[in-house]
């Protein structure tokens, strides 16, 4: 009798030490089940303050993109009317006849009397950039009647500067994208003709002979792309000029 009670006490404890062992090992799950859930919510809290900061610092760029255009079309602006004040100056010039003033015409520089050249700003290539970028922001804002005048105007002012190629391609590209084809045929042509020996050749040939085929001179674009892939063999328009050629067979 003794011994059957001895095997049904320790059958009641190890019950016991079981069920206490299995609440335990259930809490313990709980307890790791809850803390992984709150390290993921710490990870997505922290993804989303990342977030947060990185559109912050995207609209503090997208300001200071804003502030920079409108910087730049201030400075061509001023410059602009800095330059036309230049031109319309008075100077003092005593003449044989009694010492008058001689006003100089403001268009003077503009269009020169017959047998002479151009009068031309003097260089300054610091200058020269500031007009040229500003020119070239109008490009980027899609303002392309004001890019038209700011690149006449910069080539008008600066023949000679070293961005003079590149204005004069960028004023044809203007035309283009104004459906000027004429305009922008006359100014491909003289990048060419002007500026041989620039970069921006192999680009004008290729353009200048998409408009003279939109123009209907078929046998003309064919001969520019031909000079193109010859001259210029290894540039990328001279790809774009043997696809076209294959087109025009």
């Amino acid at each position: 009798m003794k011994v059957k009670f001895l095997q049904l006490a320790v059958f009641a404890v190890c019950s016991l030490s079981l069920i206490t062992l299995g609440q335990t090992v259930g809490q313990g799950n709980a307890n790791s089940s809850l803390s992984g859930q709150a390290q993921v919510f710490m990870q997505l809290q922290d993804m989303q303050n990342q977030i947060n900061q990185l559109r912050g610092t995207v609209e503090e760029q997208q300001l200071l993109i804003k502030q920079l255009q409108k910087e730049s079309l201030d400075r061509y602006q001023e410059l602009d009317k800095r330059l036309s004040n230049t031109s319309t100056q008075t100077p003092v010039n005593n003449t044989a006849s009694g010492g008058t003033n001689n006003a100089i015409d403001a268009n003077a520089s503009l269009t020169p009397p017959a047998g002479t050249t151009k009068a031309t700003t003097p260089a300054d290539p610091e200058q020269e950039k500031l007009y040229y970028d500003a020119s070239f922001s109008l490009i980027q804002k899609k303002d392309y009647p004001k890019a038209e005048q700011a690149f006449t105007a910069f080539l008008n002012k600066f023949p000679n500067s070293q961005y003079a190629g590149n204005a004069q391609y960028w004023l044809a590209e203007v035309n283009l994208a104004q459906d000027k084809q004429q305009e922008a045929s006359i100014n491909f042509n003289k990048v060419i003709q002007q500026y041989p020996n620039h970069n921006k050749v192999p680009d004008a040939m290729y353009k200048l002979a998409t408009v003279q085929n939109q123009l209907g001179n078929k046998a003309k674009a064919k001969e520019l792309l031909t000079q193109l892939t010859t001259k210029y063999p290894s540039s990328s328009a001279a790809t774009l000029a043997k696809r076209m050629l294959q087109t025009l067979k």
